[in-house]
């Protein structure tokens, strides 16, 4: 056990946006360091994102509230959580935590996005993106099926910790 909680960590935010949110989400993208490298795929997944909801005929095509939106569709409210009581494990369905919800959004997003079979990364996050702000797509599919995992186990809501 700890026997102080850790001091939170401040992010800075990004330099196109001045958003900390959009630096967080690119410290999750990014691979072996390579900071610089998943800003640019982060800026051109965004830039597509506004040319597809351009193209697409929606009168908000703002890249960055696109994504926005497609983060608020994938944060999910309840998870499972395992807890061993008399020699059984339980799926006890525990609220999340604000800073979770956002750390887990993020790591569907990306991760749903790596999977994807387009060409290069900035069209995966892109397409991913667009299709979560629409309320389809891998992450938002995800968010589902932990909400429905959470709605199944609610009989063992009385172990919550």
């Amino acid at each position: 056990m700890r026997k102080a909680k850790p001091k939170k960590r401040i992010i800075l935010p990004d330099p196109k946006y001045k958003d900390p949110l959009v630096t967080q989400f690119v410290n999750n993208l990014m691979l072996d360091g390579k900071k610089s490298t998943a800003f640019s795929i982060f800026y051109e997944a965004i830039e597509k994102v506004e040319e597809k909801m351009k193209k697409a005929g929606t009168e908000n095509a703002n890249g960055i509230e696109t994504w926005k939106k497609a983060l608020a569709n994938v944060t999910p409210a309840v998870e499972v959580r395992s807890r061993r009581v008399g020699g059984a494990t339980f799926q006890v369905p525990t609220e999340v935590r604000p800073t979770r919800k956002i750390t887990l959004s993020m790591k569907w997003l990306i991760g749903y996005s790596r999977k994807r079979n387009e060409k290069t990364m900035v069209d995966r996050l892109a397409n991913e993106i667009v299709a979560a702000a629409k309320g389809e797509g891998a992450a938002v599919k995800k968010r589902d099926d932990t909400h429905r995992m959470a709605e199944a186990n609610k009989a063992f809501s009385h172990f919550r910790f």
